[in-house]
């Protein structure tokens, strides 16, 4: 369908894509990926035709239909959302335009048999066949439908454009491209500014669409559940994968493995043929076997190790001073601002050592929270505190208003840096990838990226015990966000997140609370499970707003509405296995937690001198507070179980 052939892009004295060539056929679905910065997001532009290469050409199909969603985008004003949206089906109407002026045409013609004649005929099918497909459902409902799958509600579509964020205005356009119906879609970030619900709706989405899909996405979960092909660019070059992204992982490591093993062994095999001709050159009798190897030289094909990017992040945070047991808490919080209650009668609680994620819909009250665990914000009503000797690192999601952009990167440290670890400045910039004169660059011509990975290493100029981390890896590559994760996870503080990244969360967090229609709620469990129960809460929510209402005719067929009872059936038996699984997550870690408590049982019964008494005491009570949480969880889950 598409064909990239022989393509590089120069800017200046450096080349970006350097002779690259690749073809995408009319079903496939490609994650494109590399670091930020490789030339995922110009590759896009260059086939879309909105800029040029310095040399090779991308052959199209005439008539293709793109829809392009780029990172930055212009945002129209005075329409209201609903009304937005539905430009996207502007294109039906020239369908139907053109349609009514091949059949006044055909009426004029008698020309039966001439090949004119037929080729209108076929275009009037092809046409017939595309307004079918398009009036399955009507226009506005379609639209509804799509708007609702992204987070808006029933009040948001009446609203003006205008009235609403920068990412929700994209999700306006993403819809738009969606609707649309092309032949390609090109997904620049389009998970930047959706929430987790969001995400998996696109997830499906996209599973679902017929055409081809190039997406790029740092987000791992969402490229393996959508994507079947994985294109790399890296330092100017392309490396074609057919599988997933974690396969394409494994299989990268291979290649690189095998092509190291090969040429270490050619280069051992060259030594040794050197050393043979260098040590018979003038011996008469060993003449013709010297030039044999010198001629086998000269034909041997030599191996090539592919050139790789290496340089990553070493994140790895200082020892978290001891805080007291309970680290942030807030009882009956009422929070907002001056005529906007955003959420209300909110008991939030963080204790020493969690790991707690704040997910939910945009707009819903997760960085506000933040603002209120940071002081910035004083709630309206209730109280919220932070514990004894709590000692915060707070990472803001608008690094664009909160860096100054009149600093350099060294300058962005050194001012704030106070005692040793101001002779630590340049190593800990060199974490972070700011290295020789990245140094001296300014704020203000600093990547987004770059942005990110600077503010992070602010929180390396102390040690912190707790970590307050609002949407941190939005602008990071795949490998700086694994590297990050692990850093997070082997933190021996207190770390509160805000972050729609499921693979990020999976494995780091094992709790959450869930901001949702002005209430909070907490779920203990990985974010696995809070997704599946939300999956099927979701589904559940769009029957009741589309489905069939009394005394009217069905909006979808009998085999349609089959499907969707099969599917209902499929999710209360998943919602099931998820119980059983939980039950039996449980059954260990209360065995675990009584092994422990046993263990602890045994030392107080008869301590030696060098035994913390207090401190065992303290544990002690920890791990039975624990226990009976999970007891009264597991007690709950086998109700439900048997009911």
């Amino acid at each position: 369908m598409i064909s990239i052939n022989s393509l590089t892009v120069a800017f200046g004295g450096s080349t970006l894509l350097d002779n690259i060539s690749l073809h995408i056929s009319e079903n496939d679905k490609i994650g494109l990926v590399g670091k930020n910065g490789a030339g995922k997001s110009t590759l896009m532009k260059l086939i879309c035709g909105l800029q040029s290469p310095t040399k090779g050409f991308i052959d199209k199909p005439t008539g293709l239909r793109i829809g392009y969603l780029p990172q930055i985008m212009e945002h129209h004003r005075g329409r209201t959302v609903l009304e937005e949206t539905m430009t996207a089906f502007d294109r039906i109407k020239a369908v139907k335009d053109e349609i009514d002026s091949i059949n006044s045409e055909l009426a004029e013609r008698d020309d039966y048999e001439s090949k004119s004649y037929m080729d209108l005929i076929a275009r009037l099918n092809d046409l017939n066949d595309v307004l079918s497909i398009a009036e399955s459902e009507p226009a506005d409902v379609m639209a509804q439908k799509t708007l609702f799958g992204l987070g808006f509600k029933d009040e948001d579509l009446s609203r003006k454009t205008e009235t609403f964020s920068q990412g929700w205005n994209m999700r306006i356009e993403l819809a738009k491209v969606l609707l649309s119906e092309p032949d390609i879609l090109l997904l620049d970030e389009p998970t930047n500014h959706l929430d987790i619900e969001s995400i998996e709706w696109l997830e499906d989405y996209l599973k679902g669409h017929r055409g081809a899909l190039m997406l790029v996405s740092h987000d791992r979960k969402f490229l393996d559940n959508v994507t079947k092909r994985t294109v790399e660019i890296m330092l100017g070059h392309v490396h074609d994968y057919k599988v997933p992204y974690s396969k394409y992982v494994e299989l990268r490591k291979e290649r690189l493995s095998q092509q190291q093993a090969a040429y270490e062994n050619q280069q051992r095999m060259i030594e040794k043929t050197e050393d043979f001709i260098n040590r018979f050159r003038y011996k008469p009798t060993k003449s013709n076997q010297v030039q044999s190897r010198i001629k086998q030289l000269e034909k041997l094909e030599r191996v090539e190790i592919d050139e790789t990017d290496n340089v990553t992040l070493t994140v790895k945070f200082p020892k978290a001073p001891r805080a007291g047991d309970v680290v942030f808490k807030g009882n009956d919080l009422t929070v907002g601002y001056p005529g906007k209650v955003v959420f209300s009668s909110a008991d939030i609680e963080v204790k020493r050592g969690e790991k707690v994620a704040l997910i939910g819909r945009n707009g819903e009250g997760k960085t506000t929270l933040m603002r209120v665990v940071t002081g910035e914000l004083a709630p309206i009503e209730g109280e919220a505190r932070l514990g004894y000797n709590v000692m915060l690192g707070y990472y803001a999601q608008n690094q664009e208003d909160i860096l100054d952009k009149s600093l350099t990167v060294w300058e962005t440290l050194d001012n704030i840096a106070v005692g040793e670890v101001r002779t630590k400045l340049r190593d800990i910039l060199a974490q972070f990838l700011f290295r020789g004169e990245d140094i001296d660059k300014k704020v203000s011509v600093l990547s987004g990226g770059e942005r990110a990975r600077l503010a992070m290493a602010k929180l390396m100029l102390q040690p912190y015990n707790l970590l307050a981390l609002d949407e941190p890896t939005n602008h990071m590559d795949i490998k700086s966000k694994e590297i990050l994760k692990k850093a997070l996870k082997a933190y021996d503080g207190t770390l509160i997140v805000v972050s729609h990244d499921r693979d990020f969360l999976d494995g780091l967090v094992d709790k959450m609370y869930e901001f949702r229609d002005g209430k909070v709620k907490e779920h203990i469990g990985s974010i696995g499970d809070f997704l599946e129960k939300r999956k099927i809460e979701s589904l559940q929510e769009l029957e009741r707003r589309f489905g069939k209402k009394e005394g009217e005719n069905p909006v979808q067929p009998a085999k349609e509405q089959a499907k969707q009872s099969f599917e209902q059936k499929k999710s209360e038996s998943k919602e099931l296995r998820r119980i059983r699984h939980r039950i039996e997550f449980l059954e260990g870690e209360i065995g675990k937690l009584e092994d422990k408590m046993k263990a602890i049982e045994k030392v107080l019964s008869n301590p030696s001198a060098g035994d913390d008494i207090l401190e065992l005491t303290r544990e002690y009570l920890e791990l039975k507070r624990e226990l009976d949480s999970k007891t009264a969880e597991w007690e709950m889950l086998m109700e439900k179980s048997e009911s």
